[in-house]
């Protein structure tokens, strides 16, 4: 499903050359539920925008789907990364101002569809993640561990082919980040749904099937 094949990642300002990701080779396979692992500065966030096409690498080859990302411009890549991706995030990124509804609906707007589909899919992501009853509340009522339940919905409303999520537990205590992980699995073993997940939680890293693990941009094991 995502074939990385030589990747680098190198930041350059005027006076220094920082190398974010070095030689990564790996696959992440339809189905798969992938944990990315390292200490702070490793690479990790890097490799997770990289594979979600929101950063280009510096030399190497992405594949998604079998189509290399070489060629496409800027719209083939925007397409392609609002069909096939989600993303969730550590601070979740909702608009304070929307209800819970309205935030899950935003994905949907660049794609043709109606108003009333779309409520309907945002309605049917917020059953998934168990926030059916809190459609007009807006991210400022809501806990921490709902706020990221809203943000998970907001990524599947799409039907996305694979989630990201960028410490998805990280700003929430043991039992919430229980909630969270919990959600994932059931998408990923019931929905079949492919997930990337970066994380600095072992424990968390342990129930998903694979660890893959960076040090100073290079990828250890």
């Amino acid at each position: 499903m995502i074939r990385l094949t030589n990747i680098d990642k190198v930041y350059r300002t005027s006076t220094i050359e920082t190398l974010a990701l070095h030689d990564i080779n790996m696959d992440v396979k339809e189905g798969a539920f992938l944990a990315v692992m390292g200490p702070s500065g490793s690479g990790k966030s890097t490799l997770l925008n990289i594979m979600g096409l929101l950063d280009d690498p510096s030399d190497g080859d992405l594949q998604v789907d079998g189509q290399s990302i070489k060629n496409m411009d800027d719209k083939k890549l925007a397409r392609l990364r609002n069909r096939s991706f989600g993303f969730v995030f550590q601070s979740y990124h909702l608009i304070n101002d929307l209800t819970v509804l309205d935030n899950v609906e935003l994905p949907l707007i660049y794609r043709k569809i109606s108003s009333a589909e779309r409520r309907r899919k945002a309605l049917a992501a917020l059953e998934k993640v168990g926030l059916s009853a809190r459609t007009k509340h807006f991210p400022t009522q809501l806990s921490g561990g709902q706020c990221q339940r809203v943000a998970i919905a907001r990524a599947i409303v799409g039907e996305p082919d694979i989630i990201l999520a960028d410490e998805p537990t990280g700003n929430l205590d043991s039992a919430m980040s229980n909630e969270i992980i919990d959600i994932l699995i059931n998408l990923n073993k019931n929905e079949k749904t492919t997930i990337v997940m970066v994380t600095h939680n072992q424990e968390m890293a342990d129930k998903t099937e694979r660890i893959i693990r960076l040090h100073d941009g290079s990828q250890v094991a």
